[in-house]
Parts: C-alpha cells; sequence; structure tokens
C-alpha cells in the first residue's frame, strides 16, 4: 500500500480468460472496477468440453450482450440415451445451444476489452501468492502482476500452491475429438445431443458450428489402461458397446490430429470455505459431472455471483459460502447419477420404462438463474 492509500497496481486481476474468466472481466469493467484478465494463450483454442449451453448459460451470455445464433450457435431440443442400442429420446424442458469454445471465449474476451477490461494474452500465471494486503502473480518470463483482488479462472488446470481438492468421483479422463459425419448422420444427429454410457465411463455428441460434430467423453483410468492408453482402442471399446455410435461415425473424417485430453478432474467437488481471500470461479470452485451440462452455466454464474459480492464490499468466504448454497444440489444429484451409471451402465434400461425421467433428471440439476 502506497503513502496515498492506492494499491501499487490493478485493483482486480482474473488469472484465467475462460468463460467464468472473461465473463467476470466484463461484470467488474461495467461496474467501474479496474481490471485485468491474464490469459495463457494468445488466441482462443478448443477445449475439453462438451459445449453445451443450457436455457441459464444462454440467457446469462445474452444478457451479456452476445448474440449467439451470430456467432454459430446450434439450437438443441432434445436428448437421446444410447447403450448398445437406443434406450429413450426426450425433448429438453428448455431451449438450448451448442458453441465451440474457442468460438465463445474469443467472443467473451473481446466483450470483456470492449467493457473496458485489460486483456493481456500469452501471459501465465505461474504462482500467485499474498502480498500484503493485497496479491501478487509472477508470470511466464519473470513478468509479476499486483492487485488488491485475485480471482482464479484457469478451468480444469490448477495452479501450484492453489490445487483444488478431491471430489466425489475421482480418477477419470476426459477426451475431446472434433468429426465430420455424413450428410444422413448429421441431419439424424442435428438438434439432438446423445448420451452414449460404455463399461467404465460415458461420452456425449452433438454438433456444434460449421457442421461439426464434438464426441466428448469420461473414462475410468483403469479401463483407459485395458485400452493400452491408445485413442483407437478406446474408441473401438466405446463402439463395441454401443451399434449407436458405431453408425453415427461410420465415414466420419476426425478433424482433430489427436484428441485433446485432461485428467485428475474432480466430478463432484463443490466450493470450500477461502479462508485465504482468494476468489474461485467455474471448474476452480466446483466441478459438476459432465453428463449435466452444466460447466458453462456454473462458469457464468460463479462470474456474476463474485461480481454482486465483490462489488458491494463483501468477502471470498461469503462468495464461496453462497455459491455452495446456490450449486449443493445440482452438483451432489449429478454427481450421485454419474457414479451409478460409471458403476452400473445397465441400470439405464430402467429408463425404458419412463422416457421422461430424462427430462426430468435435467430440470432437477440445473443452476440458479439470479445471484
Amino acid at each position: 500500500m502506497t503513502a496515498n492509500g492506492s494499491y501499487p497496481g490493478t485493483e482486480v486481476f482474473i488469472a484465467g480468460g475462460g468463460v467464468a474468466g472473461a465473463a467476470l472481466g466484463v461484470h467488474l469493467a461495467r461496474c467501474g472496477r479496474q481490471v485485468e484478465i491474464l490469459e495463457a494463450s494468445q488466441a482462443m483454442h478448443h477445449k475439453v468440453c462438451g459445449e453445451f449451453l443450457s436455457f441459464e448459460a444462454v440467457a446469462a451470455l445474452e444478457q451479456l450482450g452476445l448474440d449467439l445464433r451470430a456467432l454459430g450457435a446450434v439450437a438443441i431440443h432434445g436428448v437421446r440415451l444410447h447403450a448398445r442400442t437406443r434406450i429413450a429420446a426426450c425433448e429438453l424442458p428448455f431451449a438450448a445451444l451448442s458453441l465451440s469454445r474457442r468460438v465463445l471465449d474469443e467472443a467473451l474476451l473481446g466483450l470483456a476489452e470492449r467493457a473496458g477490461a485489460a486483456v493481456s494474452r500469452g501471459r501465465r500465471v505461474e504462482s500467485l501468492e499474498r502480498d500484503g494486503d493485497g496479491w501478487r502473480a509472477r508470470l511466464t518470463r519473470g513478468e509479476v502482476r499486483r492487485a488488491r483482488a485475485a480471482f482464479l479462472a484457469t478451468g480444469k488446470h490448477d495452479l501450484a500452491g492453489h490445487r483444488r481438492p478431491p471430489g466425489r468421483q475421482n480418477g477419470y479422463v476426459a477426451f475431446k475429438m472434433y468429426f465430420r459425419l455424413s450428410p444422413a448422420q448429421q441431419s439424424s444427429l442435428d438438434g439432438w445431443v446423445e448420451l452414449y454410457l460404455f463399461p467404465g465411463g460415458y461420452a456425449g455428441l452433438q454438433m456444434v458450428e460449421e457442421g461439426r460434430t464434438n464426441l466428448c467423453l469420461v473414462v475410468e483410468r483403469g479401463t483407459l489402461m485395458r485400452c493400452r492408453n491408445q485413442w483407437p482402442a478406446l474408441l473401438a471399446h466405446l463402439c463395441h458397446a454401443s451399434g449407436s455410435l458405431t453408425e453415427r461415425l461410420d465415414g466420419a473424417e476426425p478433424l482433430l490430429e489427436k484428441p485433446l485430453a485432461l485428467s485428475s478432474i474432480p466430478y463432484g467437488m463443490l466450493p470450500a470455505n477461502s479462508s485465504d481471500g482468494l476468489w474461485r470461479l467455474g471448474d476452480q470452485a466446483s466441478v459438476i459431472p459432465s453428463l449435466a451440462g452444466c460447466g458453462m452455466a456454473i462458469a457464468l454464474h460463479s462470474a456474476q455471483l463474485a461480481c454482486e459480492v465483490y462489488t458491494r464490499g463483501g468477502s471470498a468466504a461469503e462468495y464461496a459460502q453462497r455459491l455452495r448454497r446456490h450449486l449443493k444440489g445440482s452438483v451432489g444429484l449429478a454427481t450421485a447419477i454419474s457414479r451409478l451409471i460409471c458403476a452400473a451402465p445397465n441400470l439405464a434400461e430402467v429408463v425404458r420404462l419412463w422416457p421422461g425421467l430424462l427430462g426430468v433428471l435435467a430440470q432437477r440439476t440445473r443452476v440458479p438463474q439470479d445471484v
């Protein structure tokens, strides 16, 4: 702190310019706060993400000022559940969209800049520590940033010294691959998100912009090891478990040289008390199993709530407690379902008796729209 009471740096820096970090930057800048977003990459890139935008996420993004359909977002109106064959299909109880993270993240960062936030690209935060009454971030190439308040929004990538606690469902690895399906399969999939259950995990398939299809999956480490830690063997395992997925991918063209992968995901993690004063957002605060389709909604909700608490002088601890209350029900239910179907995927056959159960579960795992 300087002699005149000002802080020798910015008021706020945000480590990470993904959905949560960029959205927070927009909110805070529009409230007149001095904000710097520290984004590790020079340009937005693909990330391991199902890319499903639930109605809460759509509402939050449109409220920020994004025209998602102009960005190429694809409408999603229903969900289909598959194992070896299709088990059930139902219309979603809400309107949803699908948009790649590379497009969405770039649009959000641009919005943050236009709102007045400083966006520093190619600035990876290597360490984050207390600095008197504020925080000091050490960046790649030895740069240093200081701020009165620090917000951690690095997604599923942990920062040394601030690692997330384990969740209730650990030991899974996530993969993502884009495909271009045959015209007939594109037409059949259009408007749907499909969930495929297989021994040791589950996968989601849906269209995104420009005629691409996102296959995103989580798999238990033991199953991955039995597939020799190789993508072709893992994909063959999925197709062997599901004739429906085999049909979808017949003649499909992979659009990435190799799949994106991510390990050590603490599914079921809920916000912990923030005794150190660090504000944690998005997947750094809570991780809901992918099948719920709530990840980006949670990121946006955490950004809105953090802004509301911070700008009225509240603490990081208060924010964490409120976020936990908001997410406890949806994260708990989604984690219980995820653990059940991973342990015994055949139990999903019960949905044949009540196909509407898919819609009920989709509704029950929503996150709040208001803070």
